[in-house]
């Protein structure tokens, strides 16, 4: 008998100059998501967050070439503001679920966000989930900088 395979996981490791505290709140915010959720310039449309565990989320974005997606989940796990584990699946493909975990640790200049995707599929999907993390996790980093740097040069 041959063995399966395990299902597909990755990792993106980045480090952000902010505080664990408002990396946390830009992953449940939907304020904040929609700033920068999505893989790339294209628009996040609608955000919503029920942070409990066993409640749900709901993102919908357009990529830059147009296409629309809706994201969603049920937070399995909640340790502000350093942990966070999410089921994952898209409304295209409710049935292909995987499971997310956000670990956020504090490091001298700000904290390492490290976002794990288990049990993944890239079948069907135009961009893969390499692709949309590192996008994603980029925009937010961005985001949450600039705000740092506002805070601290007090405009």
């Amino acid at each position: 008998m041959k063995a399966s395979a395990p299902p597909p996981s990755l990792t993106y490791v980045r480090r952000i100059r902010a505080t664990p505290a408002k990396i946390w709140n830009a992953f449940i915010d939907p304020v904040e998501i929609m700033h920068w959720w999505g893989p790339d310039e294209g628009p996040t449309l609608a955000a919503e967050t029920d942070v409990r565990v066993g409640g749900r989320f709901k993102v919908s974005f357009r990529t830059r070439s147009g296409e629309l997606f809706e994201n969603l989940g049920e937070y399995l796990v909640l340790e502000p503001p350093r942990r966070l584990v999410m089921s994952w699946w898209f409304s295209l493909t409710p049935h292909l679920r995987s499971v997310v975990t956000i670990s956020i640790d504090a490091v001298d200049d700000g904290a390492q966000v490290t976002v794990r995707h288990d049990g993944f599929t890239d079948d069907g999907l135009p961009i893969t989930h390499a692709e949309g993390w590192a996008g994603a996790v980029a925009k937010l980093a961005t985001r949450v900088e600039a705000e740092n740097r506002r805070a601290t040069e007090g405009t």
